[in-house]
Protein backbone atom coordinates (compact mmCIF):
# COMPACT_ATOMS: atom_id res chain seq x y z
CA UNK A 1 0.00 0.00 0.00
CA UNK A 2 1.31 3.28 -0.86
CA UNK A 3 0.75 6.57 -0.06
CA UNK A 4 1.52 10.40 0.91
CA UNK A 5 2.29 11.91 4.40
CA UNK A 6 -0.64 13.22 4.60
CA UNK A 7 -2.65 10.59 3.64
CA UNK A 8 -0.93 8.40 6.62
CA UNK A 9 -1.12 11.88 8.74
CA UNK A 10 -5.05 12.10 8.14
CA UNK A 11 -5.65 8.79 8.53
CA UNK A 12 -3.81 8.45 11.86
CA UNK A 13 -6.13 11.52 12.97
CA UNK A 14 -9.34 9.76 11.59
CA UNK A 15 -8.68 6.26 13.09
CA UNK A 16 -7.45 8.15 16.76
CA UNK A 17 -10.42 10.91 16.72
CA UNK A 18 -7.44 14.00 16.84
CA UNK A 19 -7.26 17.28 15.67
CA UNK A 20 -3.75 17.73 14.97
CA UNK A 21 -0.64 15.92 14.92
CA UNK A 22 2.13 17.94 16.68
CA UNK A 23 5.81 15.95 16.88
CA UNK A 24 7.01 16.58 19.76
CA UNK A 25 8.82 13.27 20.79
CA UNK A 26 9.89 10.54 18.98
CA UNK A 27 9.88 7.21 20.63
CA UNK A 28 12.35 4.61 19.08
CA UNK A 29 12.89 0.85 19.39
CA UNK A 30 16.17 -0.84 19.20
CA UNK A 31 16.98 -3.96 18.08
CA UNK A 32 16.24 -3.75 13.92
CA UNK A 33 15.67 -0.04 14.49
CA UNK A 34 18.90 1.06 15.21
CA UNK A 35 20.91 -1.61 15.46
CA UNK A 36 21.26 -3.99 13.20
CA UNK A 37 21.07 -7.09 15.78
CA UNK A 38 18.04 -9.23 14.81
CA UNK A 39 20.22 -11.58 12.82
CA UNK A 40 22.24 -12.36 15.87
CA UNK A 41 19.01 -12.32 17.86
CA UNK A 42 17.05 -14.72 16.31
CA UNK A 43 20.30 -16.97 16.04
CA UNK A 44 20.82 -16.95 19.51
CA UNK A 45 16.99 -17.69 20.46
CA UNK A 46 17.09 -20.52 17.58
CA UNK A 47 20.40 -22.07 19.30
CA UNK A 48 18.96 -22.01 22.96
CA UNK A 49 15.57 -22.96 22.26
CA UNK A 50 16.77 -26.29 20.29
CA UNK A 51 19.10 -27.25 23.19
CA UNK A 52 16.15 -27.58 25.03
CA UNK A 53 13.94 -29.34 22.73
CA UNK A 54 11.28 -26.94 21.49
CA UNK A 55 11.00 -27.39 17.97
CA UNK A 56 11.58 -23.92 16.32
CA UNK A 57 12.68 -21.91 13.33
CA UNK A 58 15.05 -18.93 13.05
CA UNK A 59 12.58 -16.55 11.25
CA UNK A 60 9.68 -17.20 14.14
CA UNK A 61 11.81 -15.25 16.47
CA UNK A 62 11.55 -12.25 14.44
CA UNK A 63 7.85 -12.18 14.93
CA UNK A 64 8.48 -12.45 19.11
CA UNK A 65 10.37 -9.18 18.80
CA UNK A 66 9.30 -6.49 21.53
CA UNK A 67 8.28 -8.82 24.28
CA UNK A 68 10.35 -9.66 26.84
CA UNK A 69 12.91 -12.48 27.20
CA UNK A 70 11.07 -13.58 29.93
CA UNK A 71 7.87 -13.51 28.19
CA UNK A 72 8.95 -15.08 25.21
CA UNK A 73 10.95 -18.32 27.15
CA UNK A 74 7.42 -18.38 28.95
CA UNK A 75 5.39 -18.42 25.45
CA UNK A 76 7.73 -21.47 24.30
CA UNK A 77 7.08 -23.23 27.70
CA UNK A 78 3.38 -22.76 27.04
CA UNK A 79 3.14 -23.73 23.76
CA UNK A 80 5.70 -27.19 23.82
CA UNK A 81 5.48 -28.31 27.37
CA UNK A 82 2.02 -26.88 28.28
CA UNK A 83 3.36 -25.00 31.81
CA UNK A 84 5.03 -21.77 32.40
CA UNK A 85 8.14 -21.62 32.46
CA UNK A 86 9.84 -21.16 36.51
CA UNK A 87 11.46 -17.92 37.26
CA UNK A 88 14.95 -19.43 37.52
CA UNK A 89 14.23 -21.29 34.30
CA UNK A 90 13.71 -17.80 32.75
CA UNK A 91 16.53 -16.14 34.57
CA UNK A 92 19.11 -18.93 33.56
CA UNK A 93 17.52 -19.42 29.69
CA UNK A 94 17.98 -15.96 29.33
CA UNK A 95 21.39 -15.47 30.37
CA UNK A 96 21.97 -18.21 28.14
CA UNK A 97 20.64 -16.97 24.93
CA UNK A 98 22.43 -13.54 25.84
CA UNK A 99 26.01 -15.39 26.00
CA UNK A 100 25.30 -16.90 22.67
CA UNK A 101 24.46 -13.07 20.91
CA UNK A 102 27.39 -11.56 22.40
CA UNK A 103 29.93 -14.70 21.26
CA UNK A 104 28.50 -13.42 17.86
CA UNK A 105 30.28 -10.38 16.06
CA UNK A 106 29.39 -6.92 17.14
CA UNK A 107 26.59 -5.46 15.08
CA UNK A 108 26.75 -2.52 12.88
CA UNK A 109 23.80 0.40 13.32
CA UNK A 110 20.67 0.14 10.74
CA UNK A 111 21.78 1.85 7.61
CA UNK A 112 20.29 5.34 7.88
CA UNK A 113 19.55 5.14 11.55
CA UNK A 114 22.54 7.63 12.51
CA UNK A 115 20.84 10.26 10.09
CA UNK A 116 17.24 9.96 11.40
CA UNK A 117 18.64 10.42 15.04
CA UNK A 118 20.96 13.18 13.95
CA UNK A 119 17.56 14.98 12.33
CA UNK A 120 15.62 15.07 15.17
CA UNK A 121 18.02 15.99 17.33
CA UNK A 122 18.32 18.77 14.98
CA UNK A 123 14.64 19.27 14.98
CA UNK A 124 14.42 19.84 18.53
CA UNK A 125 12.42 16.57 19.15
CA UNK A 126 12.53 14.99 22.23
CA UNK A 127 14.16 11.21 21.67
CA UNK A 128 12.76 8.13 24.22
CA UNK A 129 14.14 4.62 23.75
CA UNK A 130 11.01 1.94 23.76
CA UNK A 131 12.81 -1.64 23.95
CA UNK A 132 11.36 -4.59 25.20
CA UNK A 133 15.18 -5.45 25.76
CA UNK A 134 17.20 -5.48 29.12
CA UNK A 135 20.43 -6.50 26.80
CA UNK A 136 23.13 -4.25 28.64
CA UNK A 137 25.91 -5.40 25.71
CA UNK A 138 23.36 -3.19 23.28
CA UNK A 139 21.87 -0.46 25.84
CA UNK A 140 25.57 0.45 26.70
CA UNK A 141 26.35 0.78 22.82
CA UNK A 142 23.85 3.95 22.43
CA UNK A 143 26.06 6.90 24.07
CA UNK A 144 28.93 5.76 21.36
CA UNK A 145 26.76 5.06 18.71
CA UNK A 146 24.26 7.86 18.75
CA UNK A 147 26.27 10.77 20.09
CA UNK A 148 23.69 12.93 21.99
CA UNK A 149 20.64 10.80 20.80
CA UNK A 150 19.75 9.56 23.90
CA UNK A 151 19.20 10.36 27.93
CA UNK A 152 19.60 7.33 30.07
CA UNK A 153 16.46 9.09 31.69
CA UNK A 154 14.42 8.55 28.66
CA UNK A 155 14.83 4.97 28.31
CA UNK A 156 12.21 2.30 28.26
CA UNK A 157 13.18 -1.27 28.87
CA UNK A 158 11.76 -4.53 29.62
CA UNK A 159 12.79 -3.94 33.47
CA UNK A 160 10.34 -0.79 33.58
CA UNK A 161 7.20 -2.34 32.26
CA UNK A 162 4.73 -4.60 33.68
CA UNK A 163 3.49 -5.43 30.58
CA UNK A 164 5.63 -6.30 27.15
CA UNK A 165 4.80 -5.12 23.53
CA UNK A 166 2.40 -5.38 22.17
CA UNK A 167 0.92 -4.01 25.17
CA UNK A 168 0.44 -0.22 24.77
CA UNK A 169 1.94 -0.13 28.16
CA UNK A 170 5.54 0.60 26.91
CA UNK A 171 4.41 3.66 24.86
CA UNK A 172 2.15 5.20 27.17
CA UNK A 173 5.18 4.79 29.88
CA UNK A 174 7.19 6.74 27.13
CA UNK A 175 5.24 9.29 26.79
CA UNK A 176 5.09 10.27 29.79
CA UNK A 177 8.51 9.84 30.28
CA UNK A 178 8.34 12.90 27.34
CA UNK A 179 5.76 14.51 28.87
CA UNK A 180 3.78 14.64 25.57
CA UNK A 181 0.10 13.38 24.92
CA UNK A 182 -0.47 10.76 22.29
CA UNK A 183 -0.95 13.12 19.50
CA UNK A 184 2.40 14.55 19.99
CA UNK A 185 4.21 11.55 19.47
CA UNK A 186 5.64 9.57 16.67
CA UNK A 187 7.29 5.90 16.97
CA UNK A 188 9.21 4.07 14.76
CA UNK A 189 9.15 0.38 14.76
CA UNK A 190 10.43 -2.37 12.50
CA UNK A 191 7.86 -5.48 14.11
CA UNK A 192 4.47 -5.89 14.84
CA UNK A 193 4.22 -6.70 17.99
CA UNK A 194 6.16 -3.15 18.54
CA UNK A 195 3.69 -1.49 15.98
CA UNK A 196 0.57 -2.58 17.76
CA UNK A 197 1.99 -1.41 20.87
CA UNK A 198 2.73 2.08 19.75
CA UNK A 199 -0.38 2.33 17.61
CA UNK A 200 -3.00 1.16 20.51
CA UNK A 201 -1.17 3.77 22.62
CA UNK A 202 -2.24 6.05 20.30
CA UNK A 203 1.34 7.47 18.65
CA UNK A 204 1.37 8.28 15.11
CA UNK A 205 3.35 4.83 13.97
CA UNK A 206 5.99 4.49 11.19
CA UNK A 207 7.00 0.76 10.59
CA UNK A 208 10.46 -0.41 8.79
CA UNK A 209 10.53 -2.88 7.26
CA UNK A 210 14.31 -3.85 8.25
CA UNK A 211 13.84 -7.66 8.73
CA UNK A 212 11.89 -10.28 6.63
CA UNK A 213 8.97 -9.87 8.02
CA UNK A 214 5.83 -8.76 5.35
CA UNK A 215 5.06 -5.06 4.91
CA UNK A 216 1.16 -6.68 5.30
CA UNK A 217 1.82 -7.47 8.63
CA UNK A 218 2.79 -4.23 9.61
CA UNK A 219 -0.70 -2.53 8.20
CA UNK A 220 -2.41 -5.13 9.89
CA UNK A 221 -0.66 -4.68 13.12
CA UNK A 222 -1.73 -0.89 12.59
CA UNK A 223 1.01 0.98 11.09
CA UNK A 224 -0.11 3.91 9.77
CA UNK A 225 2.53 4.05 7.23
CA UNK A 226 5.08 1.55 6.55
CA UNK A 227 8.63 2.50 4.68
CA UNK A 228 11.48 -0.02 3.90
CA UNK A 229 14.15 1.58 5.24
CA UNK A 230 15.19 4.41 7.93
CA UNK A 231 16.71 6.26 5.06
CA UNK A 232 13.53 6.80 3.96
CA UNK A 233 12.48 7.43 7.41
CA UNK A 234 14.73 10.83 7.36
CA UNK A 235 13.47 11.30 3.59
CA UNK A 236 10.31 12.46 5.43
CA UNK A 237 11.03 13.91 8.59
CA UNK A 238 11.19 17.53 7.49
CA UNK A 239 7.64 17.42 6.56
CA UNK A 240 6.45 15.34 9.21
CA UNK A 241 8.40 17.88 11.59
CA UNK A 242 7.08 20.82 9.07
CA UNK A 243 3.81 19.95 11.18
CA UNK A 244 4.64 21.34 14.35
Amino acid sequence: MKMTIDEAVDGYLSRNGFGSFDPKAALIDMDGTLLDSMKGHTLAWQRMVSEIGIPCTRDEFYLYEGMTGAETINMLFKRSFGREATADEKTELYARKTRYFNELPRVGIVAGADRVIRMLIEYGITRVLVTGSGQLSSLERLATDFPGGFSDTLRITSHDVTFCKPHPEPYLKAMNLAGVRPFESLALENAPLGVKSASDAGAFTIAVTTGPIPEEEMWTAGAHIVLPSMEAVADILPELAGRR
